[in-house]
């Protein structure tokens, strides 16, 4: 089992990790989160009605990491519109992204929470022994699953991945390449998704 997702018995997954990989998952998702940025300030109203229909950004993110996360909902998929329709299309997704990042937001950042705090408890039980196998239930195996989608998302925009091509280049990048480090662990993060993706399935 080590380095891949496993079903258990009645639903969830398990996979073995070290103290060296727990620590790798942990820092990328505190990054991750320090990315996101904060949820609603401590003094934001109570009212749970006006934080639902708070108005979010209008405009993509500068970062070309958030970008990626956070994707515009239109655009023309078969190339370059017309100035009239890429004003339209600017228009919808400024419209949409309005009334829904900060909904998605507020689930990467739980995603992400969820994996630090998993994490920390498997050091604190495991404290010692060098690592140990992490369990988790099916509701925690979907968070998990959005968290690594987004890990990867976040190192292959840092990575300038766009296709399946650029993928394979990255397994034939010499050792002494800075990236390599970024690489290996955008390819060891993809098995684990990999993996987990297979104990959800019926």
């Amino acid at each position: 089992m080590p380095g891949t997702f496993e079903p258990l018995p009645g639903g969830g997954a398990a996979v073995a990790l070290d103290d060296v990989e727990i620590s790798i998952i942990r820092s990328l998702a505190v990054q991750l989160l320090e990315l996101i940025g904060p949820g609603p300030a401590a003094d934001a109203p109570d009212d749970p009605l006006a934080e639902l229909f708070a108005d979010g950004p209008s405009e993509p993110p500068a970062d070309p990491v958030l970008r990626r996360l956070f994707p515009d909902a239109y655009g023309d998929p078969e190339g370059t519109p017309q100035a009239k329709e890429a004003e339209e299309q600017k228009a919808y997704s400024a419209e949409f992204r309005r009334y829904t990042e900060n909904d998605l937001r507020a689930g990467k950042r739980d995603n992400a929470l969820a994996v630090v705090r998993a994490l920390d408890e498997l050091s604190s039980a495991s404290a010692g022994e060098g690592g140990a196998v992490l369990k988790l239930s099916p509701e925690e195996s979907q968070r998990w699953l959005g968290a690594l989608n987004d890990l990867r998302l976040a190192i292959g925009s840092r990575l300038e991945i766009t296709d399946e091509d650029d993928t394979d280049l990255l397994y034939r990048l010499p050792d002494e390449d800075p990236r390599k480090p970024m690489v290996m662990a955008y390819l060891w993060l993809g098995g684990l998704q990999e993996t987990l993706v297979a104990t959800l399935m019926p």
